[in-house]
Order: C-alpha cells, then sequence, then structure tokens
C-alpha cells in the first residue's frame, strides 16, 4: 500500500499556524466537497469561530479540490463576505464569486393554522365578489344588447336561438317526463302513509297539486336544465376558447355575447317554463297513478278537484319562477364559459363550477320566491 493518498481520497482538514511575525492564519488542506464535509460536521464550527477574528489570514492554496456545494457552506460561514486576507487559487475563487453575485433563498417561516384558515377565506370572499361583479357586467351587456336589437330587428339571431330551444328544450322532454312522473309517485306514496293514518286520504289532491305545481315542477326542471343543457353551454364555450374560435369572431368583429349570450339566455327564459309545465304534469300523472293503487282515487276525482285546491295564482308563479331559473341558468353557464383557459384542466373545472353554481343559485332563487310569496296564492 503506498502511503500517498490521492486527490479524491485526501480529507478536508484546517489547522491554525502561527506566523513568525506572530500573526496567525488558517490553513485549509485536502479534498473539500459536500461528502467529506457531511462526515465531519466540526468543520463548519471551526470557519465560523475563526471568521470572528477579522485580521486571519486564510489560506487555501493548499486545497485540492472544492466543490460550489462547499464554496457555499464556506461563505455562509465566513457570514457571507471574504476574508480582507485570503490566498486561494483562481478556480476556487470564481465559485466564490459566483455565489457572491447570487442571493441565497431564505425559506419562509410557516404561517400558523390561524393564518392559513384567514387567507383562505380572505382568498373566498374576494373570489366570489370578483364573480358577482363579471356576472353583473355580464347581464348589463344583455341589456345593453337587447335594446340594440329593438332598434334592429333584423339582426336578432333567430338560428341561434330557435337551435337552443332544440337542443336545451325538446331534447329534455324524455328525461324531465320520467324524473317528474317517478317523483310524483313517490310524494304521492309517502303522504298516502301518514294521511291513512288520520283518514284524511282525499286530502292528497291538495298536498300534491300544490307542492308539484307551485314548487317541485319548477325546481326538477331547473336541475335537470343546469346539469344538462347549462354544462353544455358552457363547455361548448370552453371548446370555443380552446380552439380559437373566440378570437376569430372577435377579429371578425363579430360580438361575443350577441351572439353567444344572448340567444342562450333568451332561449332558456322561453322553454323553462314551459319545461317546469311539463315536468309538473308528468309529477301530477305520476302522483294520480300512485294515488289510484294506494288510496283508491279514481282519476276523474282528481281531475274535478285539482283546480278547487290550487287557485290559478299558484300556476303563474311557478311559471314565474321557470323564467328566472332559466335566466340564470344561462348567464352563470355562459359566465363560466368564458372563464376557461385554453387546456383541458380548465375546461373541467370550470363545467363542474358552471353547474354547481346553477344549481345552488336555483335553490337560492325558489327560497327569495316561498319568502316573497309566502301568502299569495294559498287556497
Amino acid at each position: 500500500m503506498t502511503d500517498i493518498l490521492t486527490s479524491q481520497e485526501l480529507p478536508p482538514s484546517l489547522e491554525v499556524f502561527k506566523q513568525d511575525n506572530g500573526q496567525q492564519y488558517v490553513k485549509l488542506t485536502g479534498n473539500w466537497n459536500l461528502l467529506n464535509l457531511a462526515t465531519n460536521p466540526d468543520l463548519q464550527q471551526k470557519i465560523r469561530l475563526n471568521a470572528a477574528n477579522k485580521n486571519l489570514l486564510w489560506d487555501m492554496g493548499s486545497v485540492e479540490l472544492l466543490d460550489s456545494s462547499s464554496a457555499l457552506m464556506i461563505w455562509q460561514c465566513w457570514g457571507e463576505q471574504m476574508p480582507a486576507q485570503l490566498h486561494i487559487k483562481p478556480e476556487h475563487q470564481r465559485l466564490f464569486d459566483r455565489w457572491q453575485q447570487q442571493e441565497v433563498p431564505v425559506s419562509a417561516p410557516s404561517a400558523s393554522n390561524f393564518s392559513l384558515l384567514y387567507q383562505a377565506l380572505q382568498n373566498l370572499i374576494r373570489g366570489f365578489w370578483l364573480q358577482l361583479l363579471d356576472l353583473v357586467a355580464l347581464a348589463g351587456q344583455l341589456i345593453l344588447d337587447s335594446g340594440y336589437l329593438l332598434g334592429h330587428p333584423r339582426k336578432i339571431p333567430r338560428a341561434e336561438i330557435s337551435i337552443t330551444i332544440y337542443e336545451a328544450g325538446v331534447r329534455a322532454l324524455g328525461i324531465t317526463a320520467l324524473v317528474g312522473f317517478l317523483i310524483g309517485i313517490v310524494l304521492s306514496y309517502l303522504s298516502a302513509l301518514q294521511l291513512k293514518t288520520f283518514g284524511a286520504e282525499v286530502y292528497i289532491i291538495d298536498i300534491l297539486g300544490l307542492s308539484i305545481i307551485r314548487e317541485l315542477g319548477p325546481l326538477l326542471a331547473a336541475i335537470l336544465v343546469a346539469g344538462r343543457s347549462g354544462s353544455a353551454m358552457t363547455a361548448q364555450i370552453g371548446i370555443m376558447r380552446v380552439t380559437e374560435e373566440l378570437d376569430a369572431l372577435s377579429a371578425m368583429g363579430i360580438s361575443h355575447s350577441l351572439r353567444l349570450i344572448l340567444p342562450k339566455v333568451t332561449a332558456l327564459a322561453i322553454i323553462m317554463p314551459l319545461l317546469s309545465t311539463w315536468t309538473s304534469a308528468s309529477a301530477l300523472l305520476g302522483g294520480m297513478f300512485s294515488a289510484q293503487n294506494t288510496l283508491d282515487i279514481s282519476y276523474q276525482q282528481f281531475f274535478q278537484k285539482l283546480p278547487d285546491v290550487v287557485p290559478l295564482l299558484n300556476v303563474f308563479i311557478g311559471l314565474g319562477k321557470s323564467a328566472v331559473f332559466g335566466l340564470m341558468i344561462a348567464l352563470i353557464a355562459c359566465h363560466f364559459g368564458f372563464r376557461i383557459k385554453p387546456n383541458t384542466e380548465s375546461l373541467g373545472n370550470e363545467t363542474t363550477n358552471s353547474v354547481v353554481a346553477s344549481i345552488t343559485v336555483v335553490i337560492m332563487v325558489d327560497a327569495m320566491f316561498a319568502i316573497l310569496f309566502r301568502g299569495v296564492g294559498m287556497p
């Protein structure tokens, strides 16, 4: 075995010597790399202790190997400033010069749970406020477009409106009829179980008539349209963003609100009262079917008593809230559609947000109607 170690095997060392004139100097030798420093943790402490003496001479001319990480550690132990007296090889000096020109990132202190909760709440409120302002601006633009079309009736987008009526209205007749019929059966069956206890089976007509015509019919139709047509509208506008069709429309001077938003809002405001009536009729048929089988109430008796127990004003309230539902669903769908960025992840997220927001707003508007008209239309 040879007594000479190669440069890769020389361990790092730090020694303090005294010159003939009495001045002390620090001499670094060996191989200074990250692995050797990790196995010799006392070296960094020695450098810090000697760095307190600003008059020391540092001799690094005997250092065989110095990597960038070790240079950073030594520079930090020096207090992030070079010693006044330093003897070093030129190639090693360049490593220290690079660290002097850069700012070493300092990890930010971890925030408390209360700070994180406050920041999340602040971001939530700010995001809600900004989206509300965008929605109000969208509604204002629709009012301006409507005023413009009143003076220019030839520019009304009839084709877009008719297509949306077919897609969102005609093609939704099957699912709304099925859901309405099943809900009518369930509501009639559960009500019959309680009414039999008190011998008041005939009052099932009152329960089904008021609950379905005034509340359940419009609400069921709105939720189904929000999940079916609202999501499709959002995805359609998002796809136009991804394929840059919106930019092409802007380049040709075609208004987005006049050709994309106004037809959808107008179509849903028209078809929602019709779909609400269709859904309510299906639910009443389901309720009559269940009442005839569970309570032995004939269809003729049901039809004869229904106009007496349900005032006509309830029908108008249901139609009015359905029109508002359609307006809000279309506005929210278009709002989230224009928020989509040109990537598939944003397309999925905003479509989901559109459906959730539409259903939430529909339920909120329904609650407002229930409070405002709580004493109106009651038998």
